[in-house]
């Protein structure tokens, strides 16, 4: 099943030519099994661990495929961003690998740990207030006084289709599967992935994790609209963004059921990758272990012949210091 460019904002074909575009920069992710976590599920599992990425996170792949399709001119002036995290980093190291300027607009409450991998890329930190105007206000600014390009963290072609490349790799891999859980947030992620497995594969199963302090993308689906919220509360700093117009209609139509989970549930699944894959995984990477052990999944009789799940573990950016608190609460 090709999925119309005309109607989203990729499909198969741009993604196939993301993966061409950023192979030699990206790594080829491994797939981890666990024959005990398969046991605790009740479902075999197969881990594509993006947390093993350059720079710590799925996030590389399409910050590579935005700076490696830009122009000469176009990329002379740099790149600029907003982002608190895993994006920021990523679009730092593209732009390094690239040999352009990365200007990145950061939160003050952006995790420390995600901070030092933008300078340690080399990118350009300008300071912004938590809030999402002031971010954006920030960016327009750097934007003028530098000329540089804009790459939205997931609201952005290139980023969806780049990011697209994970299912790619997954379904190789394995090919068996007939269900992908994939964290949500700003919907970059799942937007590349379900385009490309469900053109792969049209009766594969994709289904978002995300946290129920910052449950807009499950309150956008029961509306039928994009949802946003005044505040979100979750130890998922990575998942606190709101759909956008390009992701959403593929969230829409191609998603097919969002598991929300609560924030002790996000922690036991990091617990779970650390003590039995021996995988180090952010909370907002881990969500999707969470999801396919929670109530809701295992109670829900429509899915319960998905028995063959890919998991994307998204990240490996621990804050130790957030997670050490969380677990003494």
């Amino acid at each position: 099943m090709e999925l119309s460019r005309e109607k989203y904002a990729a499909d198969l074909s741009s993604i196939r030519e993301a993966q061409v575009r950023i192979n030699s920069f990206i790594h080829r992710t491994p797939v981890l099994t666990s024959e005990s976590l398969n046991a605790i599920s009740g479902r075999r599992l197969f881990f594509k661990c993006e947390c093993f990425q350059k720079g710590g996170a799925f996030k590389f792949r399409g910050a590579c495929n935005a700076v490696f399709s830009l122009g000469d001119d176009q990329a002379a002036k740099g790149v600029v961003t907003h982002s608190s995290g895993n994006h920021a980093a990523a679009l730092s190291l593209a732009a390094k690998l690239r040999g352009i300027p990365a200007y990145i607009v950061v939160p003050k409450n952006a995790p420390k740990c995600k901070v030092e991998n933008v300078i340690r890329y080399g990118g350009q930190v300008i300071w912004s207030e938590a809030t999402m105007q002031s971010r954006e206000i920030t960016a327009t600014k750097v934007l003028k006084e530098t000329g540089a390009i804009l790459v939205h963290p997931y609201n952005d072609e290139r980023i969806i289709s780049g990011q697209g490349t994970v299912a790619l790799e997954l379904l190789e891999q394995a090919p068996q599967l007939d269900a992908i859980i994939v964290p949500i947030s700003g919907g970059g992620l799942i937007s590349g992935v379900a385009l490309a497995a469900k053109s792969i594969n049209p009766s594969i199963r994709v289904f978002a994790a995300e946290p129920k302090g910052a449950n807009d993308a499950a309150q956008s689906k029961a509306a039928g609209r994009i949802v946003t919220l005044p505040e979100t509360n979750t130890i998922a700093d990575g998942l606190r963004a709101f759909l956008g117009e390009l992701t959403w209609p593929i969230v829409r139509d191609f998603v097919d059921d969002i598991i929300t989970v609560d924030d002790m549930e996000i922690i036991e699944a990091m617990r779970l990758c650390y003590e039995v894959l021996k995988v180090a995984v952010e909370p907002s990477g881990c969500i999707g272990l969470a999801a396919v052990l929670s109530d809701s999944f295992r109670n829900n009789h429509a899915w319960k012949d998905h028995n063959q799940i890919g998991i994307i573990l998204s990240g490996g950016n621990v804050d130790l210091g957030v997670v050490w608190d969380s677990l003494r609460k």
